[in-house]
């Protein structure tokens, strides 16, 4: 893989790419003032409450909250990961994205569009053949696979043929080397190529940018070898990382409500023909943690259906171990267990799309399969069972994302063991705090106890408590007006006084200024990109949608006069802190003299 990309490259390229051109070309933006809006493309709507501005080149929806850079657009709407995002936008304006030290474990840009266009030549080969052959085209006729979808899924065959592909596609040493490294031909003992594919229907398999990167290969007669035989790992293919069907899913509706993962091609295909185009497949390897993430990034929510015999349910604990440290607010996994001899291919053929979806509806919750999965050989009548249980979920529940969702794991676990401070103990330490604040509250509720502790809320930058707080709305305004205006940072010259001072946000605020004073070419959308994935990033992107009325000359005096306010609190709360040291014990002379100083500066105010 490449290395990291460098953070002044990303400012440089927010810089460079102008938002409003990046959505425009998606959707239709209207002007609005000194933004654009339109519906939003990511919830369901009938008036706008989607806006692009130009001039802090962020998009933000009031509606869902869905918020950010050009880079996270398209990561959200075309589903990109993010370095694919940003060679789409590098290539834009015509730059060359560097990774941080260089590309020595990666293929060069160049081999890599030499590779992507053989394959892209093997598959319209693949399909070619297919057509010519009329033993393949009865294998598709008899699964029941219509011309549309064999059409759409770019379906084929190798043929029966030690070179055919070869053949065809090597005619020099160098389409040959590049056959090798795509995995389409293999070097035999005498040094000789030969086509790895042969006598098998093919199933091309595209990334997230509908490029031809791999291939499955199945069988039409069961004895004739493995039923399937996947493309070997190669630089633009890692098979823990890809779904098949993903790019055939997205293109089927531009908002996916969920995914459907089964474990076959042809599963795969029987669901999208038979109108349940959200199915994907894993290629020939379990569920991985990367396929989660994936799979999230593209919907909320995810159904995983199986075989109900004990391979099947084996597989299910695999993609529930790979799912647990992903599932953060608001996502959701469900589990589908077939009757034994069933598979997607055949249920949907019997019972059609109403049928299946009728079985979705009642598919398991992660949550229900996690602890029957658990619960098996334990008993929750013994001492020793619920700590058994409590000691099997101890780990997996310590990876699980902090929010609703861990909660309820661990009330769920509580209901069951009965165990209250020893469970705490065995957690992370990362978990203890939160952890037996939660259970306490729960056997609270339990008891009946009206007097149950409210859970804590987190407080978020520049949120102002009950009562108001002055200190805090400087550094909240401040905040925002350096977020909205990151070069007012170069006015700002350090050292700060303010640092020093007790107030929250001060902290985020020192680092705004360092961030943008080493990185001079950041703009709002930039700083929004580096906190994106911190806790405080929830609470800049509502600051940097704030209405913020004056010209940037006369916000730019506000900030410095922001910043000389904290000064002035830092200079009191130190004040107040040396007269109370005073009352207590007393001062050195040093401090007697601080003292002074910080009066007679203050009278002069």
């Amino acid at each position: 893989m490449a290395g990291r990309i460098p953070d002044t490259f990303i400012d440089e390229l927010l810089a460079r790419v102008d938002i409003v051109d990046v959505v425009q070309e998606r959707i239709p933006l209207k002007k609005a003032g000194r933004d654009w809006s339109a519906r939003c493309p990511f919830h369901d709507e009938r008036s706008p409450s989607f806006t692009v501005s130009p001039t802090k080149q962020f998009y933000h929806c009031f509606g869902c909250g869905a918020h950010g850079s050009a880079i996270k657009f398209l990561m959200d709407y075309d589903r990109l990961e993010f370095p694919d995002a940003i060679e789409e936008l590098a290539g834009r304006v015509g730059l060359k994205v560097p990774y941080e030290g260089g590309r020595s474990n990666a293929p060069a840009a160049t081999d890599n569009t030499d590779l992507y266009g053989v394959l892209d030549q093997a598959a319209q080969f693949y399909q070619r053949a297919l057509s010519q052959n009329p033993t393949a085209q009865a294998y598709f006729e008899g699964r029941g696979l219509d011309a549309e979808t064999q059409k759409r899924f770019g379906l084929g065959y190798a043929p029966d043929q030690w070179d055919a592909l070869k053949s065809q596609l090597g005619t020099n040493a160098q389409r040959s080397a590049l056959l090798e490294k795509g995995g389409l031909v293999k070097r035999g003992e005498r040094g000789s190529l030969y086509d790895i594919f042969r006598d098998r229907v093919m199933f091309p398999i595209l990334d997230r940018r509908g490029r031809v990167i791999a291939f499955g290969g199945r069988v039409m007669k069961k004895d004739d070898g493995p039923k399937y035989l996947n493309s070997p790992e190669t630089p633009v293919f890692h098979k823990g990382r890809e779904l098949f069907a993903l790019w055939q899913v997205r293109q089927a509706a531009q908002k996916v409500s969920r995914i459907i993962v089964v474990e076959g091609y042809m599963d795969v295909i029987a669901l999208h023909q038979y109108g349940l185009p959200q199915a994907v497949a894993t290629l020939g390897t379990a569920t991985t943690r990367d396929h989660a993430e994936l799979l999230f990034r593209n919907c909320a929510d995810v159904y995983f259906c199986f075989d109900g015999d004990r391979a099947g349910r084996q597989a299910a604990w695999r993609a529930v171990e790979s799912v647990l440290p992903r599932m953060r607010d608001g996502r959701q996994a469900h589990f589908l267990f077939l009757p034994d001899g069933e598979d997607p291919d055949s249920v949907i053929r019997k019972e059609g799309a109403q049928g299946f979806e009728q079985r979705l509806t009642s598919a398991t919750p992660l949550s229900e399969f996690f602890y029957a999965h658990q619960e098996a050989d334990t008993d929750l009548r013994t001492a020793d069972g619920r700590a058994r249980l409590a000691e099997r979920c101890r780990e997996l529940i310590g990876g699980i994302p902090e929010g609703a969702f861990r909660d309820r794991m661990l009330e769920i676990l509580t209901d069951k063991t009965a165990i209250r401070w020893s469970l705490a103990a065995t957690l992370s330490p990362q978990m203890r705090e939160g952890a037996q604040g939660m259970l306490e509250e729960r056997y609270a509720q339990l008891r009946g106890d009206p007097a149950a502790a409210a859970p804590a809320t987190r407080e978020s930058a520049g949120r102002a408590p009950a009562g108001g707080d002055g200190g805090r709305s400087v550094v909240r305004q401040a905040v925002a007006l350096l977020l909205q205006h990151p070069s007012f940072a170069q006015a700002a010259t350090p050292p700060h006084a303010f640092v020093a001072l007790r107030r929250p946000g001060v902290p985020l605020l020192v680092e705004l200024l360092q961030l943008c004073r080493a990185r001079p070419e950041i703009n709002s959308a930039g700083l929004l990109e580096h906190f994106n994935e911190r806790d405080e990033g929830a609470a800049l992107r509502k600051l940097a949608v704030l209405d913020l009325p004056g010209d940037p000359e006369s916000l730019q005096h506000e900030f410095v006069d922001a910043l000389g306010t904290l000064d002035r609190q830092t200079a009191q709360q130190r004040i107040d802190d040396l007269v109370q040291r005073q009352s207590e014990q007393g001062l050195a002379d040093a401090e007697k003299a601080e003292l002074r100083s910080l009066l007679a500066a203050r009278n002069v105010r």
